[in-house]
């Protein structure tokens, strides 16, 4: 049984739209609203340190916005692949409190960008308040990637089988296998 529980959540809900077996696609969306809203902390702070800050503050804010484009996106993604992991299990209880930062995240950097936008033409550095609140959601941000990747790397949702992953081991004079049907093949 568990092993049969394990291999559902390898399986695409949807390949059309989650990725194929082995090919999710939420990892790779993720790293669009990772990278924007580094780069916009780092604008936050740069704008501390230059005479005319006014380009990083400008932006520091449609950073933000691709990164809650991007976040909705990986959402949807995210959400495709949740429906893979049977639920009462650790692996769905972690992938709801993964789920639960990320949209909180998301929120919190909408918030960020409602605030912001009705400052960005003042002079000087981002505010202090807006400042911190990036700062948080990128903590809370790590926390929901470290469950990201427990899930990935330790539970295995969404990562192809072991018999299937031997096949990047095999060496060129060893021969092959024969090919097995994924959905008998237990972890």
């Amino acid at each position: 049984m568990t092993s049969e529980l394990q291999q559902q959540a390898k399986e695409p809900v949807s390949a059309a739209m989650a990725g194929p077996y082995g090919h999710p696609l939420h990892p790779m969306l993720v790293t669009v609203p990772i990278g924007a809203w580094v780069a916009s902390l780092v604008f936050d702070v740069a704008s501390y340190l230059v005479g005319d800050p006014a380009f990083l503050v400008k932006g520091s804010l449609w950073l933000i916005a691709v990164g809650v484009l991007g976040a909705l996106a990986a959402a949807l993604v995210g959400f495709l692949d949740l429906f893979a992991v049977p639920t009462g299990t650790p692996a769905h209880r972690t992938a709801l409190v993964h789920m639960a930062l990320v949209l909180a995240v998301t929120a919190g950097y909408v918030v960020g960008f409602l605030w912001r936008r009705g400052t960005v033409e003042a002079a000087g550095p981002v505010g202090l308040g807006p400042l911190l609140l990036s700062v948080g959601c990128l903590l809370a941000l790590a926390v929901a990637g470290f469950l990201g990747g427990k899930l990935a790397f330790r539970y295995g949702v969404r990562v192809a089988d072991e018999a299937t992953q031997a096949e990047g081991y095999r060496r060129p004079a060893e021969p092959t296998a024969p090919a097995q049907d994924r959905s008998t093949v237990s972890p």
